[in-house]
């Protein structure tokens, strides 16, 4: 199997949670990573900033930098990108992990929070895509991998919070076109979602109540996340292309059986995440 030894990855969000752990297994194999994100000093109720994930990537035996962005502004995300091109010669993977949620229905969501999903999760996965592309077409075994659900049009996944659906279908959206767009560039666009609720911050903080405060017991941990991603950033980017991973799936189909090693409480039975129908993430691998 291929590996990221010496590859070139731009992450957003990458100093916790699903981002982070793609970017550890990624600094195992060796990998430069540039982690795009805002956080430059410590949160009461967050953990990690950028310097603190550089910091542990580079234990990892990767090279790392953090590269303060909001990728909500275009000057900078196009520094960003320049940054990375400078400090490590190029990109070859792209990887649009930052999002904002906000699980609200429509008359509860005010237009700033709609604003925000939008402009993180459609807008921004749309332009760090197309600021990386130029430098993905000289990459090797290149690939953009946007963290974004199946497009499942069943109303069941609309109707309690239209707004952040639209925002998330909008990263997968870019998947469907970029992968057929970029095709012949042999740039690989495909996206990965979480069959179960994931271990996060995220999770913790929005969703423990919905949950009766047991959030991390019914969750897997985020290296199910980086372990999947790997198989994906790993494949022939000329052949693997345009697909909507899930996790489990992803992980089984490349020979995993058992998979109790990411729960986060042994022996809980992982609460399903929104999105996922119970056939999706069928996928060929090499």
């Amino acid at each position: 199997m291929a590996d990221l030894n010496g590859k070139t990855l731009f992450i957003t969000g990458a100093t916790r949670g699903i981002g982070y752990a793609i970017a550890k297994k990624a600094a195992k194999d060796g990998a430069n990573i540039a982690i795009i994100a805002k956080t430059t000093e410590p949160h009461p109720k967050l953990p990690g900033t950028i310097h603190t994930a550089a910091e542990d990537l580079i234990k990892a035996g990767g090279n790392a930098i953090g590269i303060k962005t909001d990728i909500r502004f275009e000057d900078q995300v196009i520094a960003a990108v320049n940054k990375t091109v400078e400090t490590f010669g190029g990109i070859d993977i792209c990887i649009n992990n930052a999002s904002a949620i906000s699980l609200t229905p429509t008359l509860n969501t005010d237009m700033k929070k709609y604003d925000l999903m939008h402009n993180i999760n459609t807008r921004g996965t749309f332009m760090v895509s197309k600021s990386c592309i130029p430098h993905l077409k000289k990459g090797n075994n290149p690939h953009i991998l946007n963290l974004g659900p199946p497009l499942n049009m069943q109303s069941q996944w609309f109707s309690p919070h239209v707004a952040y659906t639209m925002a998330k279908y909008g990263m997968s959206m870019c998947t469907l076109g970029m992968s057929e767009e970029l095709k012949s560039a042999g740039i690989a666009v495909n996206s990965l979602w979480p069959r179960t609720m994931i271990d996060t911050a995220a999770v913790n903080n929005i969703l423990a109540a919905s949950m009766d405060d047991q959030g991390k017991s019914k969750c897997r941990t985020p290296a199910i996340m980086g372990d999947a991603a790997y198989i994906i950033l790993t494949q022939d980017s000329r052949k693997f292309t345009g697909n909507m991973c899930v996790d489990d799936s992803t992980l089984i189909h490349s020979g995993k059986s058992d998979l109790s090693e990411y729960l986060a409480t042994p022996d809980a039975e992982p609460f399903p995440d929104f999105f996922v129908n119970d056939n999706d993430g069928e996928i060929k691998l090499d």
